[in-house]
């Protein structure tokens, strides 16, 4: 479909690095696979890629995504992209070269137009995976990432003409965008806002009902605030449950993500929801909210994160 062929992991900085790695590993259903000094490599059992979600301690104690991790084809594809980009002005914060993380491969980093760092590689070591026994209910894998941008437009034009994303349908006026580069309705989606930031990881799981006692399990052990849910999205069909973890990020449990075919035709949605338990809260503008549901911008935008 284009440079980048899939989702590969989101690397965040945190400023309670073992609240948030205890609470991945042993809530909401991600295994531990490799960790480094304050270094945390996440998996999901029933995924190939050495990791799905990665955690570092912040030194100056602020949070701030590091890294979105997407996957190109081949090593050629890399160096094609690498060089098309840094052609375009655009500013590299790695040149293409071997990687040392789980799963070694190839690839470069790069700043966005909203200054996030972003990471395509190639030959990726596959980890062993295994089927999910029935009602497990923990994470099949990385379902998507969605951004909360002051530029959607030019953001969105960057991901499809740079990365090769394409259009699969927008929310009301296009103040919401979802853009896939797979088979999966969206891996990717923009909103308008005016800050720039992470609005939400979603991870997916096998079904509504997995979703639901996944949730189940994450409001049980108290440690993460409800946030919206459980609902049925109308762009992408998929249910869902928002949760602000105990560090102040927002998850997402997700099933039913809608496959695409190749001859896709975009569409306009003028509700987000099919089906929804509770309306979304809006904080903003609230003074006793809590911090980390008002809106500000990331604290790492234009910088590089130290691995």
């Amino acid at each position: 479909m284009g440079s980048v062929t899939h989702l590969r992991y989101v690397g965040m900085a945190v400023p309670d690095y073992d609240t948030a790695v205890n609470f991945y590993r042993g809530v909401w259903g991600l295994s531990v696979a490799e960790t480094d000094s304050g270094l945390a490599f996440l998996a999901a059992e029933a995924s190939p890629e050495p990791y799905v979600y990665r955690i570092r301690q912040a030194e100056d104690g602020q949070r701030r995504l590091d890294v979105v991790g997407f996957s190109a084809s081949d090593r050629t594809s890399v160096d094609e992209l690498a060089a098309e980009l840094g052609s375009a002005g655009i500013r590299l914060v790695s040149e293409p070269d071997s990687l040392t993380t789980p799963g070694g491969g190839y690839g470069f980093r790069f700043f966005d137009p909203d200054g996030r760092v972003v990471e395509v590689a190639a030959e990726v070591a596959e980890r062993p995976c295994r089927q999910l026994e029935e009602r497990e209910a923990i994470p099949l894998g990385l379902s998507h990432v969605v951004f909360n941008t002051t530029q959607r437009q030019v953001l969105e034009s960057f991901d499809r003409d740079r990365l090769g994303f394409r259009l699969s349908d927008w929310l009301g006026d296009g103040f919401m965008s979802f853009w896939r580069c797979d088979a999966a309705h969206h891996s990717v989606a923009m909103m308008q806002m005016p800050f720039t930031s992470v609005n939400h990881v979603a991870f997916e799981v096998a079904s509504i009902d997995d979703m639901l006692r996944a949730s189940g399990r994450v409001l049980g052990d108290g440690r993460a605030k409800p946030q919206w849910g459980p609902g049925r999205h109308s762009a992408g069909d998929n249910t869902f449950y928002y949760f602000f973890d105990p560090v102040g990020n927002v998850s997402e449990y997700t099933s039913d993500v809608q496959r695409v075919p190749e001859d896709w035709q975009p569409r306009q949605h003028t509700t987000p929801d099919v089906w929804q338990v509770v309306p979304i809260p809006d904080f903003r503008g609230q003074p006793d909210a809590p911090p980390e549901q008002l809106p500000q911008s990331d604290p790492g935008l234009f910088v590089a994160p130290p691995v």
